[in-house]
């Protein structure tokens, strides 16, 4: 049992941090106050490979681990989660193609994808549908060489820079619902293919979040992922998996930001005459965020190891993004307590932090559908605690 990481991945995280702390957190708070889009930081990543995290090395990709790839997501997210959203949802799309996409739509995206040339995204979340992805509206009707598609999607990070957008649709009636979904990689510049909002968000700022509306678009079959018809619920699934990996390390930067603040601060702060980490209430408070993140690291580590095991990990990643989470909110609003007044105050970083955690609880499965999930995996015998 080793709980650390290889020379290899120390050194990853190394330049991983650098990265961050002269290129994200000197601009992140003016950035995400003034709206602005973090193009040179985007770029940035390009010239480094993040948008290739989940490619594989023949398309020119990092084919990077996953305790790697979990160390990407949260480093960035420790500087600006919203800007770890903008490779999130690529490097999901991107592993889908890779493991489920025909040699030829692998082919024709994964190396654009891997450089950053193009960017994806995926489109599952409907006004109607979230947590129940087989109650999806959005209909793909064959006709001749082409699907019909049409219906809206929402809550689509990189909506407006996607190419393709992975978009799961309903290819046929069936009971079960599952059976007739598949994923359609569709270009953006097609006829009827259109961006209709930007959606108004509490946090998660820095890249686009907006709606996405699909009237009679013309999809090539071709476009098909897999080439197979209702195999997109299966495929979306084995994604949401590494997308929860993703999610838990989002988590646990957002938390080890929100104790940094808070250590720093009550180091300086003085009140009666003292640091108030003098005192033991804000004792207390440091010695649970410490321990808990830990803890959240860990499981999250654990879960991308299991991942780099070749196993399904739908228990250890739900287990991973749950708590990770829930420590994410634990701690943003902690530390704005140790912060007192301050912490309110856009001046200091912790406010944004917590408006960024509550999304990580949310996003990629409600932590109530994780729980859900890790109780049925233990039930049914396929996942267990111990040794």
């Amino acid at each position: 049992m080793d709980f650390e990481l290889t020379d290899e991945q120390k050194a990853f995280r190394e330049t991983l941090r650098a990265f961050v702390d002269k290129e994200i957190l000197p601009v992140a708070t003016e950035w995400e106050h003034s709206g602005r889009y973090p193009t040179e930081i985007v770029d940035k990543m390009k010239r480094m490979g993040l948008f290739g995290l989940s490619v594989p090395e023949e398309y020119g990709g990092m084919a990077a681990d996953m305790v790697s790839f979990a160390l990407v997501f949260e480093e960035i997210a420790r500087g600006w989660m919203g800007v770890a959203g903008t490779i999130g949802s690529h490097s999901l799309a991107c592993w889908m193609i890779a493991r489920h996409g025909t040699e030829e739509q692998k082919r024709l995206h994964l190396a654009d994808l891997a450089s950053g040339a193009r960017r994806t995204g995926i489109a599952l979340t409907e006004p109607g549908a979230g947590t129940d992805l087989q109650g999806i509206q959005t209909r793909a009707v064959r006709d001749g060489d082409h699907y019909v598609v049409t219906g809206t999607k929402t809550w689509i990070t990189n909506a407006r820079h996607a190419d393709p957008l992975p978009v799961l649709v309903k290819t046929s009636i069936t009971e079960p619902a599952h059976k007739g979904m598949s994923v359609l990689l569709v270009d953006p510049s097609s006829d009827g293919f259109g961006v209709s909002r930007d959606l108004p968000k509490l946090g998660y700022k820095g890249t686009e979040t907006c709606e996405v509306v699909l009237d009679e678009v013309r999809v090539p079959v071709s476009c098909l992922l897999g080439g197979v018809e209702g195999r997109g619920m299966q495929q979306v699934l084995g994604g949401l998996e590494i997308g929860r990996i993703n999610i838990a390390a989002r988590a646990v930067g957002v938390a080890q930001a929100a104790y940094d603040a808070a250590l720093a601060y009550s180091r300086e702060r003085t009140a009666f005459g003292q640091p108030i980490a003098d005192f033991q209430a804000v004792q207390l408070k440091l010695a649970d965020l410490a321990t808990e993140i830990q803890a959240a690291r860990l499981l999250t580590y654990w879960a991308a190891s299991q991942a780099d095991g070749g196993k399904r990990v739908d228990m250890e990643a739900g287990m991973a993004k749950y708590f990770a989470s829930e420590v994410a909110l634990k701690a943003s609003l902690e530390a704005m307590r140790i912060h007192g007044g301050y912490g309110y105050s856009q001046e200091f970083v912790v406010e944004r932090l917590y408006r960024d955690a509550p999304l990580m609880a949310i996003g990629e499965g409600t932590n109530d559908v994780q729980r859900l999930v890790i109780a049925r995996a233990l039930i049914s015998g396929k996942g267990k605690v111990g040794w």
